[in-house]
C-alpha cells in the first residue's frame, strides 16, 4: 500500500508541475496577443470575439434582467417621490390661493373705502431673545426690552413671520413672552377662508391643537389661522399659521413662527384695547338716564 502511495504521488507531482506551466503560457500567449498592435492579430481577436461574445448571451440574461429589475425599481420609487412633492405642492397651491382670493377680497374692500385710516398706534419694539425657560412644562422665552421701553403685560409678540406668543411679565430691562405653545396660552383665533371661530391651546407641543370649532367640517388642511381680536388681547387678522391633521384625525395649528430659531422678536404696541376701570360701567346697557327734576311736594 505504501509502495502504491508513493508511486501515485510520482506521477502527479510532475503532472501538476506540466498543467501550471502550460496554463501560464496559455496565459502569457493570451496577454502577449492582446497586447500586440499587428492588423492579423487585430482580425483574430475580432474574430475570437464574434464567436465566443454570442455564445455567452445566456449567461448575460439574468445579469440583464437584474440590472433592468432595479432600474425599473428606481424610476418607480423616483415616480412616488414625486408625486408626493406634487401632492404637497398641490396642498400649498391650494392654501396660497384661497388666501391670494381672500387678499383680493380685502383690497376691493379697501379700494371702496379709501377713506379709512389705518391706526397709527399699532407699532413695535424689538427685541433680542436672551435665555428660554429650559423646562418641559413651562415654553417661554426672555426678551431685553421692558417697562423702560414701554413694554405692557399683554402684548403679542411675532417673529416676522407669524405670532409668537404675549408678554406675560414686566421687569425694569427684560420681559417675558409666554409662547404659544405653552399650556396656559388660550387664543381664540378665526379660520379662513371659512370664517369659523375657534381656540388655540397649547399642550408644549410644536402643533397646538384647534379646539371649539363652529363647524368643523368646514375646516381644512392647509386653511389660514389668523387672530380673531376677541377678548381684547391680541390685535384682530395676526397670522399664526395653517391647519393640518394629525394621524389620530384631531386638528393642529402647523405655526409659522419658526420656534426653533427665536433671535428676534417683534412686541406689537396696541395702545387701542381699552382698558375697563370701572366693572360697573361695563354691564350698563345704554346711555345714563338724566336726573328727573323733583316736582313741587304735595300738601
Amino acid at each position: 500500500m505504501a509502495r502504491d502511495r508513493s508511486q501515485g504521488e510520482e506521477y502527479t507531482g510532475p503532472l501538476k508541475r506540466m498543467l501550471v506551466g502550460l496554463l501560464l503560457l496559455f496565459l502569457m500567449a493570451i496577454f502577449l496577443v492582446w497586447r500586440i498592435d499587428s492588423p492579423r492579430v487585430e482580425r483574430f481577436r475580432a474574430q475570437v470575439v464574434d464567436r465566443v461574445m454570442p455564445s455567452f448571451e445566456w449567461a448575460m440574461a439574468p445579469v440583464n434582467g437584474t440590472v433592468n429589475l432595479l432600474r425599473n425599481f428606481q424610476s418607480y420609487q423616483r415616480i412616488v417621490e414625486q408625486n408626493g412633492e406634487l401632492r404637497r405642492e398641490l396642498q400649498q397651491m391650494k392654501a396660497w390661493k384661497d388666501a391670494a382670493l381672500q387678499l383680493e377680497q380685502e383690497n376691493a374692500r379697501l379700494l371702496d373705502l379709501n377713506n379709512v385710516r389705518l391706526d397709527p398706534q399699532l407699532t413695535y419694539v424689538t427685541g433680542v431673545v436672551m435665555a428660554d425657560s429650559g423646562s418641559p412644562f413651562r415654553q417661554s422665552v426672555l426678551l431685553n426690552v421692558g417697562a423702560r421701553d414701554g413694554i405692557i403685560d399683554g402684548w403679542a409678540a411675532m417673529d416676522g413671520l407669524g405670532l409668537v406668543g404675549r408678554i406675560s411679565g414686566v421687569g425694569e430691562s427684560t420681559a417675558r413672552v409666554i409662547l404659544l405653545t405653552d399650556t396656559s396660552s388660550r387664543v381664540p383665533v378665526t379660520i379662513q377662508p371659512s370664517g369659523q371661530h375657534g381656540l388655540i391651546g397649547g399642550d408644549n407641543t410644536a402643533a397646538p391643537p384647534l379646539t371649539f370649532l363652529e363647524d368643523a367640517d368646514l375646516v381644512r388642511p392647509g386653511d389660514r389661522v389668523v387672530t380673531s381680536g376677541d377678548g381684547g388681547v391680541f390685535p384682530a387678522g395676526l397670522l399664526i399659521g395653517q391647519v393640518a391633521k394629525d394621524p389620530g384625525g384631531r386638528l393642529r395649528v402647523r405655526l409659522a413662527a419658526d420656534y426653533g430659531r427665536l433671535e428676534f422678536l417683534r412686541v406689537l404696541r396696541n395702545h387701542g384695547a381699552e382698558r375697563i376701570t370701572d366693572p360697573g360701567g361695563a354691564v350698563t346697557s345704554g346711555p345714563p338716564v338724566p336726573a328727573t327734576p323733583e316736582g313741587p311736594a304735595d300738601g
